[in-house]
């Protein structure tokens, strides 16, 4: 399931709400990268969305090309959204549920993990009851679009790409829709599409 899952105008509704809000442990299987402390230097995310839901030309034309990444109800996603993803840190926007799959642009975090006030609303897809407002269970992020990558990179080109066998994405029965990505992954995908 992609990690942005609201219909569009939901999510513009949210984007909208959220821009007025105030502002543990991860599974063995992740990449251990990703909780280290980094000197200050940014860290490097894939995050999943269905395209039929929100794509990357949503994104784009979304104003100042930049979205809450709300919907997210996975706890380990979660948790890297909410202690780890920092302001300037670099994204890539995966088109997962496609034909084909792949990653289809970069973005940028632009706000770092507020509450998720998605969760508060009752009618709606991504309501939780159990989660207050005092104290939230669900975080998001702003994410603002970069550019678009061109042609799609496939998740075929990615496993046949030399120095990906690492990343989180490629590894069997991964399902997260936000992950880390190492800095050398990060080069190294971008330098398929220059």
């Amino acid at each position: 399931m992609a990690s942005k899952t609201d219909s569009k105008a939901a999510s513009k509704a949210a984007s909208k709400a959220a821009s007025k809000a105030a502002p543990k442990a991860a599974s063995k299987a992740a990449p251990k990268a990703a909780s280290k402390a980094t000197g200050g230097k940014h860290r490097y995310w894939l995050v999943k969305s269905e395209p039929d839901t929100f794509s990357f030309d949503d994104l784009l034309t979304s104003p100042d090309r930049t979205t809450s990444w709300d919907g997210v109800r996975n706890y380990q996603a979660r948790n890297f959204m909410r202690d780890d993803m920092k302001k300037g840190d670099g994204v890539f926007f995966y088109h997962s549920s496609a034909k084909p799959t792949g990653i289809v642009g970069v973005a940028e975090v632009v706000r770092e993990s507020y509450p998720d006030n998605t969760a508060f609303d009752a009618k709606g897809s991504h309501y939780d009851p159990k989660s207050n407002k005092d104290e939230p269970t669900w975080m998001m992020v702003d994410l603002r679009a970069v550019r678009p990558l061109s042609p799609i990179i496939t998740l075929d080109e990615l496993r046949e790409t030399d120095g990906l066998d690492g990343m989180e994405l490629l590894r069997r029965g991964s399902r997260l829709s936000v992950q880390p990505v190492t800095a050398e992954q990060w080069r190294t995908v971008l330098a398929l599409r220059k």
